[in-house]
């Protein structure tokens, strides 16, 4: 299939999805390569998330009719705070930590000292501007931690798989991962650096997507796939295969995979409307394919949580 490739867009088109074939899949390099596509669309994307979402880039968790997008994503952060049992006070590595909100949350609210990580540098800037403000004090030393409330928040650029060799003499009550893990290709190494992360006691904290079990070739072509290739995924793990990894890097299961598909799937109707702005279809288009096909997987995670094939859960998890 062919895709529009103009670097400009008019209001016209830029409201009619119709007008932009799906690209096909990309084909498979290497997971280094995907890597690298992963960091450049945030590095070139993450402004963009926070002007239309907000500080908390991540799902929310409608509980009514009336909840905002703000209260559903800071209601996703208290359920799983509940699931975990996470005492507050506790150290906290927040790994895919986006621009930063989920830290800021845990330091100001649950006294918490965190340590946040990204892949994207871009998005590491972000995260230091907003702390800085929201702490009131110059962002004179980047690397320095924050005080919030009774927590304090720092920032670091760091690929996620690398963080059991980086952080080689600190340990953490809590690592916590949410939204972040599906990009990751080398899970079962993410777990066993939970692991070791982790003080005697300590937590892993998951919010994640998924594919659904015993999906036929039909359904995973007509809605995984596609959100696999626009969100620059790895191939999606089921919610059992995150336990049986977990399990066998010695973590054991401290809260039980609890599947809240219905109640996030809001996000993504949201997120539908969000996305008609035609500036960012202008930019999605100027990015090429990796842009288009990122729009367009709006549409087939929307399909995907419709038809059941597409899930999303939140699991803890204990050394």
């Amino acid at each position: 299939m062919t895709y529009i490739a103009e670097s400009r867009a008019t209001d016209e088109n830029v409201n009619k999805i119709e007008d932009y074939e799906i690209p096909e899949p990309e084909p498979f390099i290497s997971f280094n390569a995907l890597k690298d596509r992963i960091r450049h669309h945030y590095e070139l994307a993450s402004d963009y998330y926070y002007s239309l979402w907000g500080e908390h880039i991540h799902h929310g968790y409608f509980l009514t009719p009336a909840d905002t997008k703000e209260k559903a994503q800071v209601q996703l952060i208290d359920l799983l705070l509940e699931k975990s049992g996470l005492p507050k006070g506790s150290s906290v590595l927040d790994v895919g930590c986006g621009i930063g909100g989920t830290s800021r949350h845990l330091a100001k609210h649950h006294g918490c000292t965190v340590t946040g990580v990204t892949i994207s540098g871009r998005q590491v800037e972000i995260a230091r501007k907003l702390t800085a403000e929201a702490g009131g004090v110059k962002p004179d030393s980047p690397d320095a931690a924050v005080k919030l409330g009774d927590g304090s928040v720092k920032f670091i650029e760091l690929d996620a798989e690398k963080m059991g060799e980086f952080f080689t003499t600190d340990k953490f009550d809590c690592v916590w991962i949410s939204e972040a893990m599906s990009h990751l290709p080398n899970k079962e190494l993410f777990f066993r650096n939970a692991a070791f992360l982790l003080k005697d006691g300590g937590k892993l904290v998951v919010a994640d997507w998924f594919k659904d079990e015993g999906l036929t070739e039909k359904q995973f072509k007509d809605d995984i796939s596609p959100i696999e290739d626009g969100m620059l995924l790895p191939p999606m793990c089921t919610q059992k295969g995150y336990v049986e990894m977990a399990e066998k890097a010695g973590l054991k299961v401290f809260a039980e995979s609890f599947d809240i598909s219905k109640q996030v799937s809001k996000t993504w109707d949201i997120s539908w409307t969000l996305i008609q702005n035609p500036a960012l279809w202008a930019f999605a288009v100027a990015q090429g394919r990796d842009g288009l096909a990122f729009m367009q997987a709006f549409r087939a995670m929307r399909r995907g949580f419709a038809n059941g094939t597409f899930r999303y859960a939140v699991m803890a998890f204990q050394k």
